[in-house]
């Protein structure tokens, strides 16, 4: 049974005041909540603040953005899992659209930040998705094996068990478009299937693949009771106590 999964990814987002105002919100409404694992990626900077506030709360957990695959070394601006697991992060985002279009990340490096999070414990949360003119041009599906295949390669069973995919189609990041539970569906279908053929099915079974793109508390539920899709990757939503609440109550009760 896999478990619904919803992580708010804040992006360049909320001063540490606003940061602090919205968690407290949070965990006073969800300290309970144990049917939705509820996951809160900030901005550096604000890991320390974000984690004392967490430090008695199991159901909520600490996210980062990204990672660099190096432990220490003369990389200046870049932060390692070891750094983050002194600020009892558990999560990170790897290969968000946003670090691939700006940062140039690609799917060699995603996998070597896979690696390196899996090395110390962390759970990644790796992001796939299509840009609008792959998607029009019906290289969906060739774009996303590509991605899947090269960032996921080279893993034990046990540790792909460990990792979470996340379906972005970037065209409807930020857009206010969705793909319809159709659309999603299909995809995550799809990518379920490029695990059993790397995997197994039994880990193609287990791992849960989450949908980002414009997530709203409209659409959360119908989104999340798709065969496939297990969670939310939300943007935009996840900076608002009532969005992003409403979003994870909608979802409440929703297991695979």
């Amino acid at each position: 049974m896999r478990k619904i999964i919803i992580a708010g990814n804040w992006k360049l987002n909320l001063t540490e005041k606003e940061a602090v105002d919205l968690v407290t919100k949070l965990r006073s409404e969800f300290v309970d909540c144990s049917s939705v694992d509820i996951v809160i990626c900030p901005v550096f900077t604000e890991l320390s603040t974000i984690r004392d506030l967490l430090v008695d709360i199991d159901n909520i957990k600490l996210g980062a953005q990204n990672l660099y695959w190096e432990d220490f070394g003369a990389f200046t601006g870049e932060i390692s899992a070891p750094m983050l697991k002194d600020y009892d992060v558990a999560y990170v985002i790897i290969g968000h659209s946003e670090r691939r279009q700006y940062f140039g990340e690609t799917n060699l490096t995603v996998n070597k930040k896979v690696k390196a999070a899996l090395k110390h414990g962390l759970i990644p949360i790796v992001c796939v998705g299509e840009v609008l003119q792959e998607r029009e041009g019906n290289k969906t599906f060739e774009v996303i094996r590509k991605q899947c295949e090269e960032s996921l390669k080279g893993f034990t069973v046990e540790e792909m068990e460990d990792i979470i995919i996340a379906y972005e189609p970037v065209w409807a990041i930020g857009t206010g478009k969705t793909a319809t539970p159709a659309q999603a569906q299909e995809v995550h279908k799809f990518i379920r299937g490029i695990l059993a053929q790397m995997y197994g099915a039994d880990v193609s079974s287990k791992v849960r693949i989450q949908y980002g793109g414009s997530v709203k508390p409209e659409n959360a539920a119908e989104l999340m009771s798709q065969e496939d899709i297990d969670g939310a990757l939300v943007g935009g939503a996840s900076l608002k106590h009532d969005s992003f609440s409403k979003i994870v109550k909608n979802c409440c009760g929703l297991k695979k």
